[in-house]
């Protein structure tokens, strides 16, 4: 049987996505956010908080990365791309390249939004929408956000973490939540691209502690086994 082949990563890759890609991902529709508080959780060098602000979301993002300089983020993820760009063009048969067109176009998007964020966390504002931190532990107070996101951390790296990390962030990130908003997590596979091992049973876990639990589908064509995200719904306050 010939072997299966996948994305070698080692380590928790530093990613930089675009407003767009959020977009289709967590099937996210902008006029409903404008005006809310929005958080994305391990959101790297992408500039999903900048282009959002621009639209009037209260986008904010949090990540061990934003402890170092601009400048260090941005060679930094010079060096993530040209990685990412090396390992995707010896697999371009696995991938569905309908939304990139191709691994020149990727790049060159992972680009553009790394110069994006760049220009956004060195701004004057920026260090009050930049969060320096790592689940499990946020540096918000609870309640405080109508969308959480995560995306390419959570059951991607099943594992480098065990199902005590996953349950044990996923209640960070609905602590945080506002009653009546959601948590979105993508994509439900790891990097094998095969879904998440303990998936039931952390859809299970949550939906015992009281919230509305589903997979739902997402429109970003790329990786196999990659078109639904997990929609975790935390009810109103009664």
């Amino acid at each position: 049987m010939e072997e299966k082949q996948v994305y070698e990563q080692i380590g928790v890759a530093m990613t930089s996505r675009s407003y767009v890609e959020y977009e289709k991902m967590f099937m996210l529709q902008t006029d409903e956010l404008i005006g809310k508080r929005v958080l994305d959780v391990s959101g790297g060098a992408s500039s999903f908080t900048a282009e959002a602000r621009q639209l009037g979301i209260e986008a904010e993002a949090v990540d061990p990365l934003y402890e170092k300089s601009p400048d260090a983020i941005a060679e930094y993820g010079r060096l993530e791309i040209e990685r990412s760009t090396a390992k995707l063009s010896k697999l371009t048969d696995v991938y569905d390249w309908t939304f990139y067109g191709s691994v020149e176009q990727h790049r060159a998007g992972r680009i553009q939004a790394l110069q994006r964020f760049v220009e956004d966390f060195s701004s004057a504002e920026g260090s009050a929408r930049y969060h320096k931190a790592a689940l499990p532990s946020l540096p918000f107070g609870a309640e405080s956000f109508e969308l959480v996101m995560c995306s390419h951390f959570l059951f991607l790296y099943e594992e480098q973490f065990d199902y005590a990390f996953h349950t044990g962030a996923v209640r960070e990130l609905l602590r945080v939540c506002k009653p009546g908003g959601e948590v979105r997590i993508y994509p439900l596979m790891n990097f094998r691209t095969e879904e998440y091992s303990r998936l039931h049973d952390l859809i299970l876990e949550f939906e015992l502690a009281g919230f509305t639990v589903q997979k739902r589908e997402a429109s970003l064509p790329f990786l196999p086994n990659s078109q639904q995200y997990l929609s975790i719904k935390k009810e109103p306050s009664a």
